[in-house]
């Protein structure tokens, strides 16, 4: 008796909740098959990069979703280009790394300051370097960092384009939460 009563405690907070977990879980499940597909069968490629991209800037809330679209794009193109610089003049050394990972983490915090996604310029810019540490040839290397921008920023489009088309279909409530959030 006490399961059964814990449980329908709990089914009646899940529906007087507003159900923004619910709308998050569909948006990252579209976008994960849609992203799932496009790379893995279409173009033969791992989706992992753009699945990761698209969960850090996916949200229910439309506007939010573009907030961290902007930030996490904006802090990616920094890595991207640090990460490409580093493949480009860097050596084949792997001291490289954690320099350059400092760098763009000083880049990001005090030169392009949006900090909603901050953390993302160094994250990246490791992806891009790593595909070096990995290869023998500076092209290859620069072709593999290539591909994992375009995937991190493929997953970003994608998330907030499904972001808006399930906003459109299924509205979510607003969250007392959010309004809060909004006006500080």
């Amino acid at each position: 008796m006490g399961c059964l009563h814990s449980f329908m405690k709990w089914f009646a907070r899940f529906l007087k909740d507003d159900l923004l977990g619910v709308h998050l879980a569909v948006n990252v499940f579209v976008v994960t098959a849609v992203l799932w597909l496009l790379l893995r069968k279409v173009a033969d490629l791992n989706p992992i990069c753009a699945i990761g991209s698209m969960i850090a800037s996916v949200d229910p809330n439309v506007k939010l979703a573009y907030a961290n679209f902007r930030a996490r794009l904006i802090n990616a193109l920094l890595g991207c280009v640090v990460g490409l610089l580093v493949l480009i003049i860097g050596g084949s050394s792997e001291w490289k790394l954690p320099f350059a990972l400092a760098a763009t983490a000083l880049l990001s915090a005090y030169v392009v300051r949006v900090t909603v996604m901050w953390r993302q310029a160094p994250i990246t810019a490791a992806l891009v370097i790593a595909s070096s540490l990995e290869q023998h040839s500076k092209l290859s290397s620069l072709e593999i960092g290539f591909s994992r921008v375009g995937e991190v920023i493929l997953g970003c489009v994608v998330g907030l384009l499904v972001t808006w088309l399930i906003s459109k279909i299924w509205p979510p409530p607003k969250a007392k939460k959010e309004n809060e959030i909004a006006k500080t």
